[in-house]
């Protein structure tokens, strides 16, 4: 009977290191971007060296794209806008930027909410509106000669069939103040194409969201994003 003092503290030992090694693969796992469906993030690049020393005289708006970005662009394939469309190994990119707000009050949206039912974001890290089959969800960029880092957080039904990226402003002011503008940006992380198929497959009742998800969906079923899973 003096045994089971002893046995069940011995049990209890055993109980609490196999949940201390389980919480330690858990977290390993996590750092090296696994989920539960054993698929990996794409991984986080750094921008060309030209690229991120540029900086932007007044910290607003961006430095002008180089004419060899523009040229590149100008032998490629263009959209409605005259802009270049992009495969999904270039992430150097020059692309037609426009800016919203929320304080535009547009129909159907959620004031400060993006399509992803988060908070619109504007500090280091900001918040992007964009075709998600040529943008998925998550997809990073820096845009030349500014700090902040943006994301495909948002669409809009302007930017689908484009290469358009809206650029989040938290006041008409500032809105007004980036306008339209060509500008040079860097793709430094592709978003989750998984994702945006699951958002996108509960939205098929609206048309810009149908057209964005069965454009997404053929680069999946295609193959041709998973060559970018791990990049």
């Amino acid at each position: 009977m003096k045994l089971l003092p002893m046995f069940s503290i011995l049990c209890s030992l055993f109980i609490l290191s196999s949940c201390g090694e389980l919480e330690t693969s858990t977290f390993k796992s996590k750092a090296n971007g696994i989920h539960a469906s054993g698929k990996t993030k794409s991984k986080l690049v750094s921008t060309p060296s030209s690229f991120s020393k540029a900086k932007s005289s007044n910290g607003f708006l961006p430095v002008p794209a180089s004419q060899e970005a523009i040229a590149i662009g100008a032998k490629l394939s263009k959209d409605k806008h005259g802009m270049p469309t992009y495969s999904l190994a270039d992430r150097q990119r020059y692309v037609r930027t426009t800016a919203y707000s929320h304080q535009e009050n547009e129909p159907g949206a959620h004031g400060r909410k993006n399509a992803i039912g988060t908070n619109l974001k504007y500090g280091s890290v900001r918040s992007a509106a964009a075709d998600w089959s040529r943008y998925p969800v998550g997809t990073k960029f820096k845009v030349k000669g500014l700090p902040h880092t943006y994301i495909v957080d948002d669409y809009g039904s302007a930017l689908v069939g484009t290469n358009t990226v809206d650029i989040y402003h938290p006041t008409l002011r500032s809105m007004r103040r980036w306008g339209t503008r060509k500008t040079e940006i860097s793709v430094i992380q592709w978003g989750d194409w998984d994702r945006t198929l699951k958002i996108l497959g509960g939205r098929k009742k609206y048309s810009h969201t149908r057209k964005m998800y069965y454009a997404a969906k053929a680069k999946v079923d295609s193959g041709q994003t998973k060559k970018f899973a791990s990049r």
